[in-house]
């Protein structure tokens, strides 16, 4: 009956999770809102952060955040307006330019600074932006952001950021684009003295003082997205672990609540293993500097950089079930697996326009497939990945609409996104040349943000093949190519439809026991065969139908 009960949840919540999802991306109404939000404004551009440092005071008795974020930036061309963004109910209380109190004006979300001081190309500046207020609380997290203001079981406040889609400017002002990433920052968040306060990067030390609070101090070295900024407060407690990694040792901190610490111990085992195989897979961790962490939170989890969040209540799967129905998927903890996997594809390569995330979750989905690889085998991992197609929706296609802050499907940017990266390792044969591509990638796009289009010509550079007509048909449409075939007599007739124009892939099919390539197009092809009774059978590595006429 519990199993039951579960399993009736869990339909329920990704039902709800999907409805949600899709009529965001289902959106064509946009507003100024959106484009002030989604795009390169003249007000946005001028600029490149620096630098920020985040210095706020969390009262979880009265939900309540106050304090400043300041702002370095060069500039790359004059101007004299600067966009800053804040989301009600919080409200920015004064901007300072070395030391003077600037003009601001506010539309909506979006923040506009005039600026006193003549702001010369090549130089560098600063900003003071003061705020406070009661942030917007998460109702599902972490899909619909805010701030969880929660209590665990002995009463202790567990309060946790969590922001992707709505913006980080839900809970702090910023240059909230993902095009832009900060170089470095700092954040240091007062918390009741009780408590302790998980942020990205480093902890560089905490003070202490006689109202009863504390300030941790959590330094990031590398550039990190909005989005991947969080806090997270709580009675935690912490341990730790080296990894010895490919670029040397490797600091794997954990940080869960007091009461889950000897299960924590045990069940974290699956964070170096995951370490191992991602490593080998995608190169390097792309956050030495700043260390791993695994934070305990009273949500899912969120792939926040380098304080990687976890609410998978200390179980295999994704809550216990498996998102296959192969079985594989009991073999590890989803979330540890793909939020962490999110280190690579998000966190080090970010996309530059939310409409292009499925650089985000489709690689990262496809990383699960790739763990299971590593230690299970290339068949398991193929049972996984194509066990997956059962949540695949083709609703609208995977890319969004520019400019806008809008996604394209909310739920295929998983696993239809996984299964044309598994169709394209089909493809190019060799898994050994696989393997170097995604580890080129992430090399040649280090802590960068990237373009859909990027991508499609690194992958159509190193295979050695023209993927646009692929590319055009699996992310641009909802049509999945369509094999159509006869047997007759001596003969096996076959094309390809509900295809775009010029769609051209090889597939690969097990003619009466010998494997080997078919090439179809749109016009129908035949092949002559030596007798009348034949066996075909089409690779199912391949994300497409079949149809049998």
């Amino acid at each position: 009956m519990k199993k039951y009960a579960l399993s009736v949840f869990i339909f329920l919540f990704f039902y709800v999770i999907g409805q949600s999802q899709n009529l965001l991306a289902e959106k064509t109404d946009f507003t100024r809102q959106d484009t002030l939000r989604g795009s390169i404004t003249p007000e946005r551009a001028w600029w490149d952060l620096t630098y920020y440092h985040l210095d706020i005071k969390v009262d979880p008795d009265k939900k309540f955040i106050s304090g400043k974020n300041t702002i370095k930036y060069k500039v790359l061309e004059p101007y004299q307006v600067l966009q800053i963004d804040l989301q009600p109910p919080l409200k920015i209380t004064k901007v300072l330019q070395d030391g003077e109190l600037l003009e601001v004006k506010h539309e909506g979300n979006a923040h506009f600074i005039s600026l006193q001081k003549n702001q010369e190309t090549g130089t560098l500046n600063t900003i003071e932006v003061h705020y406070k207020g009661y942030p917007k609380e998460a109702v599902q997290a972490p899909w619909d952001g805010g701030i969880s203001w929660k209590k665990d079981k002995d009463g202790n406040h567990f309060v946790t950021s969590s922001c992707q889609g709505l913006g980080a400017s839900v809970w702090w002002p910023n240059k909230d684009h993902m095009y832009d990433e900060v170089d470095s920052m700092l954040i240091s968040v007062n918390v009741p003295k009780n408590l302790t306060n998980v942020s990205n990067g480093r902890l560089r030390g905490v003070e202490k003082f006689d109202d009863n609070t504390a300030t941790y101090h959590w330094f990031v070295a590398n550039p990190i997205n909005n989005y991947g900024v969080n806090i997270n407060i709580g009675d935690y407690a912490n341990f730790s672990e080296v990894y010895e990694g490919e670029k040397g040792d490797l600091d794997l901190n954990y940080y869960v609540l007091k009461d889950n610490l000897k299960k924590a111990k045990k069940h974290f085992k699956d964070a170096p293993k995951m370490m191992e195989a991602f490593e080998h897979w995608f190169g390097p961790y792309p956050f030495y500097e700043d260390s791993f962490k695994l934070v305990e939170v009273p949500y899912l989890g969120m792939e926040h950089q380098s304080s990687v969040t976890y609410g998978n209540q200390y179980q295999n799967g994704y809550l216990g079930t498996d998102l296959s129905g192969t079985g594989w998927g009991l073999k590890f903890d989803f979330i540890i697996v793909h939020e962490a996997g999110h280190e690579w594809f998000a966190n080090n390569i970010t996309n530059r326009d939310v409409a292009d995330m499925w650089l985000h979750e489709s690689f990262t989905a496809y990383s699960e497939n790739l763990f299971i690889d590593y230690y299970y085998g290339k068949e398991a991992s193929s049972e996984y990945v194509i066990g997956t197609r059962s949540k695949i929706q083709n609703d609208i296609p995977i890319i969004g609409s520019y400019n806008v802050n809008k996604t394209g499907s909310g739920s295929d940017i998983y696993y239809k996104g996984a299964n044309i990266l598994h169709t394209l390792r089909q493809l190019i044969e060799d898994d050994e040349k696989w393997r170097q591509m995604l580890r080129g990638m992430n090399k040649t796009f280090y802590h960068q943000t990237v373009t859909t289009q990027q991508v499609e010509d690194y992958l159509c550079k190193e295979t050695g093949y023209d993927l646009t007509e692929f590319f055009n048909q699996y992310l641009r449409t909802t049509q999945i190519p369509t094999l159509e075939y006869a047997l007759e007599n001596k003969s096996l007739k076959y094309r390809w439809t509900n295809t775009i124009e010029n769609f051209d892939m090889p597939v690969l099919i097990t003619l009466n026991n010998k494997v080997q390539w078919l090439f179809p197009k749109a016009a129908w092809k035949t092949m002559n065969l030596e007798s009348e009774n034949n066996e075909l059978q089409i690779d199912p590595n391949f994300y497409i139908y079949s149809k049998k006429i």
